[in-house]
């Protein structure tokens, strides 16, 4: 099928590869920007300088641009692996001849005028012959390499407004494109170093890639706990470091790393995932406060607060980690990854989301609860109180980001924050804060609870909603009120199959048809149970839900049961987050049975 405005010979004409499948992508990122990288050795996507930046390799969605390495040997099998704690990837390929891995990072600590992509080849067994190619085209692949020339062991090059350095290929060679090929040839046991830098203005200092490695791992010993004291170890060790690789310094944290990648084919549903949405800062920071206090806690919260102490009730949805309101959407000169778009920019930072005010009340109380709560902070806090008090009885956009309805699930959020808050923070408006959940929860009730005594989608709509499993587990009503069980049991019957969780129904088509399985549901439904006292099925629900990854160990949005494949933009943070809660207080309870000599 041909795209509008394209060709069947678009991604020939820009030299992209045809894609894999979404399971296959690894990440590395610095909290700044991150890149994929294919099993072919190739970046199929880095943004600069910024996560919301034009991006200057542009494969995955079938534009130009492009930095490959790859044995010149084809014949081979490809596979790889994650330094556990961090996101530096080790590509591996087994030739015919012997095998070659690649080693590869974004130097951290970032810098956010200047990415630094650091490549260490190795001859693993037997000699290596690999290929080389560069070719940066900045700004959406509008902008290809000029002014390329060889200093010294250097090579530089402009691509737009961007400056470019190189080292390690030395004996490389410019095409007709301005793009660099080389060949490098490796002894047995041998290794060979490629530094990329990509700034917003030229640079001199030493691209040493022995020193920029050794800063690079020291940082992620530092911001990766050790985290044996959870349920899944090196799993949640893998989600702080997916945490980490998404937060930048101003504590903004993206969605994922990418943009238009297809929840279902050719549905138009494939949005742009490179801001930070207030909710699923709250989840991160939420689940890292499960496990103790972290600096990604104290970065959640500040940019948190600075967004609501700037903005209000008018809090926006989402914002750039800039904290900037997000750009209109708009098209790219693309193909698009297959059955999927090529837009930018996001309509959701427009809409009215109440249950963005509940979760930030539920983070301010998680940073209180850890005495990491700043007077600023607090400030904030107070004014999402009055957020939730002015516009609580407000049809919103909730969750899912859909039309405006008297969501349940918005209402049952702010219930659990006000609570939390009121709890954590005593002030002259604590009980205040305690009689309006109250009230809240009271109209909820009346408005919201089915006939049959369960929690349903809206007011005017009596359809199950997964989504309700998290406020229920975090208290929204206690744990032995009859509408948290029977809530629970209606999404298991009509929301979950083969152990995996849906958001809601796509009116009468069956489960997986619409959609694919919402990975952070099935989180949240373990959770649920969890808090039940059923800490052997939330445990089942755990493990079903974090089998849901490929071979990288990163999650999307949803995952297609039938054909075992990623759907959505990779990797999505608020799964990773979502299963570090999960993990941290399975652990907790596995560790209080064993004292106990259960």
């Amino acid at each position: 099928m041909t795209r509008p405005g394209t060709t069947d010979g678009a991604t020939a004409a820009t030299g992209a590869d045809s894609p894999w499948t979404l399971r296959d992508y690894a990440l590395i990122a610095d909290g700044e920007r991150g890149a994929l990288i294919d099993p072919r050795g190739e970046i199929a996507w880095l943004c600069a300088p910024a996560w919301h930046d034009g991006a200057v390799f542009n494969g995955l969605l079938g534009g130009p641009g492009r930095y490959r390495i790859r044995p010149t040997d084809r014949w081979n099998v490809w596979g790889g692996y994650y330094e556990d704690g961090t996101l530096i990837r080790v590509s591996r390929w087994v030739t015919a001849d012997g095998i070659i891995s690649c080693r590869e990072a974004l130097a951290v600590p970032a810098d956010t005028r200047r990415v630094v992509l650091l490549r260490r080849i190795r001859a693993v067994r037997g000699s290596a012959v690999v290929d080389v190619d560069l070719d940066v085209r900045a700004d959406y692949g509008q902008h290809p390499m000029t002014r390329t020339r060889q200093e010294g062991a250097t090579w530089r090059a402009r691509s737009g407004a961007l400056c470019v350095r190189l080292t390690g290929a030395e004996e490389a060679r410019p095409g007709p494109d301005g793009g660099l090929h080389a060949r490098l040839r490796l002894p047995e046991g041998g290794t060979h170093d490629l530094v990329l830098e990509i700034a917003t203005e030229p640079q001199n200092a030493p691209l040493d890639p022995h020193s920029l490695w050794s800063a690079t791992e020291r940082w992620w010993k530092r911001a990766v706990p050790d985290c044996s004291d959870t349920a899944a170890p090196r799993d949640t060790r893998m989600a702080y470091a997916v945490l980490n690789g998404l937060t930048s310094a101003t504590g903004g944290m993206v969605a994922a790393a990418t943009t238009s990648l297809p929840e279902r084919s050719d549905t138009g549903r494939d949005y742009d995932y490179r801001y930070a949405w207030v909710r699923d800062q709250c989840y991160a920071g939420i689940a890292v406060a499960a496990h103790g206090p972290h600096p990604l806690l104290d970065r959640a919260v500040r940019f948190v607060a600075d967004r609501i102490l700037e903005d209000g009730a008018a809090l926006r949805p989402a914002y750039t980690v800039n904290g900037t309101p997000l750009p209109p959407e708009r098209d790219l000169p693309f193909v698009g990854y297959p059955g999927g778009s090529d837009r930018t920019g996001n309509r959701a930072g427009r809409q009215f989301q109440l249950d963005v005010f509940g979760e930030a009340l539920q983070l301010f109380a998680a940073a209180a609860r850890h005495g990491v709560l700043d007077t600023r902070a607090a400030e904030a806090a107070t004014l999402a109180a009055e957020a939730v008090e002015d516009r609580w009885t407000q049809p919103d956009a909730g969750l899912w980001e859909l039309e405006d309805r008297w969501w349940t699930h918005s209402r049952l959020c702010c219930v659990v924050g006000l609570r939390d808050l009121s709890r954590q923070l005593r002030t002259p408006a604590s009980a205040d804060w305690s009689r309006l959940a109250d009230r809240i929860l009271d109209a909820t009730r009346t408005r919201c609870l089915h006939p049959d005594g369960h929690w349903q989608r809206a007011d005017d709509d009596t359809g199950p909603e997964a989504a309700l499993l998290l406020p229920l587990a975090r208290g929204a009503v206690p744990r032995t009120d009859p509408s948290f069980s029977l809530t629970r049991s209606q999404v298991v019957r009509r929301l979950a199959d083969d152990g995996y969780v849906y958001r809601f129904r796509h009116g009468d088509e069956p489960l997986g048809d619409a959609e694919g399985a919402f990975l952070l549901c099935g989180f949240t439904m373990a959770l649920a149970a969890h808090a039940q006292g059923l800490h052997t099925e939330a445990a089942r629900w755990f493990e079903r839900t974090r089998s849901a990854c490929g071979p990288t160990g990163l999650f999307a949005e949803e995952y297609d049961v039938a054909q075992r494949q990623l759907r959505g933009n990779v990797p999505q943070g608020f799964v990773h987050a979502l299963l570090l809660e999960c993990s941290a207080l399975f652990g907790r309870a596995a560790d209080t049975v064993s004292s106990a000599g259960w």
